[in-house]
């Protein structure tokens, strides 16, 4: 009997990064919105230097090699679910996108790519993990 795999799915993270260079990086208790929740091991990530943390955007891509889901608060009625994470990178960006290229596409119902980037993370400007459709995974993988 084979087992069923699970494909892998493209995600984002939007963080405060504190050292653009290093091949690995420990995410813990990120924000999670637009399915982030369900980021395991082996999905894609593209990393965004926060803008409000002093970065400049997309810088990098790389695979999770590990996810937990951080226990919720006892108490708190409602509460973002959050996820803890570790990626490898596997590569830097070689072309800008961030918070200004992606400003001028505002018109949520269009299905572009920029669109789709610009609502996730800058209509409501908190860091976060969230889950990218194949299109914006695919136009994302042209900055590098």
């Amino acid at each position: 009997m084979s087992a069923i795999r699970k494909a892998a799915v493209a995600y984002a993270i939007k963080v405060g990064i504190a050292n653009l260079h290093a091949k690995m990086f420990s995410f813990h208790a990120q924000k999670t919105m637009y399915g982030g929740k369900r980021i395991a091991k082996g999905d894609s990530i593209f990393i965004f230097a926060s803008e409000n943390e002093g970065g400049a955007g997309l810088f990098a891509k790389g695979i999770v090699t590990s996810a937990k889901a951080t226990p919720r608060k006892p108490g708190i009625e409602r509460q973002t679910p959050r996820v803890s994470i570790a990626v490898k990178r596997t590569a830097l960006a070689r072309k800008r996108l961030g918070r200004g290229e992606l400003k001028p596409f505002s018109n949520w119902k269009d299905g572009r790519p920029e669109t789709e980037l610009n609502f996730k993370y800058y209509r409501q400007a908190t860091n976060k993990i969230v889950r990218l459709s194949e299109g914006t995974a695919t136009f994302l993988s042209r900055f590098f």
